[in-house]
């Protein structure tokens, strides 16, 4: 079983994908949909973050859960909630795959859900490409989750995706990288280096900076894992640059988006 996301340009477009998918036979609770709040009608609001007090998983997820049966999914058949995502603000989610998308699957659905859906997902979840999510949602655009259960599922599922205007990822990641990049070169280059020659392994090393699980942590912190994802030759000088300075642009952006 795998994970299909996609990025739309407008809500109607996303509705429109999970509608169709859901006429492939696919079951509500392997949907979700996440549009920001100015495309929403939802009014139950629910603070999420990466981290929680202990006691705090349990509390969120009564509290998703009301909400989801109070906010308006009615149109899709799924039930939503409005969730303040931090780097992003106020979102509106539709499904617990669409909650558990942006927010992990800690504070936004709840302790005893999120590790069950951790545990369907396994490997599938794509955490690498969250912060490419968050920032779709950012510019107004709507993400669709989809847990297909076999091959033959997911190959459906990714071509109605696609056919009903699925942004390409790739382009999206270089756009987010071209808004970047020129400040970045500044900072590199200050210190007399040539960030031409470097700038693979450097962004390579900024959007591992992004992955849900090192967000916000020092390269130090984050060593032996990276080291399991990359060889000793990609993870040089210019990676390590690149991920300190992915860390400080995911402290700062997060700062930003809640004042």
């Amino acid at each position: 079983m795998e994970v299909l996301t996609a990025i739309f340009e407008t809500r109607p477009e996303a509705e429109n994908a999970v509608r169709e998918l859901r006429g492939l036979g696919i079951p509500e609770s392997r949907i979700g949909l996440v549009t920001p709040e100015g495309n929403a009608r939802g009014d139950t609001t629910v603070p999420i973050a990466d981290t929680e007090y202990p006691g705090m998983g349990t509390a969120m997820g009564a509290a998703v859960g009301g909400a989801m049966g109070a906010a308006g999914g009615a149109t899709l058949g799924l039930a939503a909630a409005t969730l303040i995502v931090p780097g992003v603000g106020p979102v509106l989610a539709f499904g617990l795959l669409g909650a558990a998308l942006l927010g992990g699957t800690g504070a936004a659905v709840g302790a005893a859900v999120g590790d069950k859906i951790e545990e369907g997902l396994g490997e599938g979840f794509p955490h690498e490409d969250v912060y490419l999510y968050e920032y779709a949602l950012r510019l107004g655009r709507s993400v669709v989750i989809v847990h297909a259960e076999n091959d033959e599922q997911y190959a459906k599922a990714r071509a109605l995706l696609n056919r009903t205007g699925a942004l390409d990822l790739d382009r999206l990641r270089d756009g987010w990288w071209s808004e970047l990049r020129e400040s970045e070169q500044a900072q590199y280059e200050a210190d007399g280096r040539d960030f031409d020659t470097d700038e693979v392994s450097y962004r390579r090393g900024f959007e591992a900076a992004q992955h849900k699980q090192r967000r916000g942590k020092a390269y130090s912190e984050c060593e032996a894992g990276l080291r399991q994802d990359y060889s000793d030759e990609e993870l040089n000088t210019a990676f390590r640059r690149g991920f300190d300075r992915g860390v400080y642009y995911y402290v700062t952006t997060t700062e930003i988006r809640k004042e």
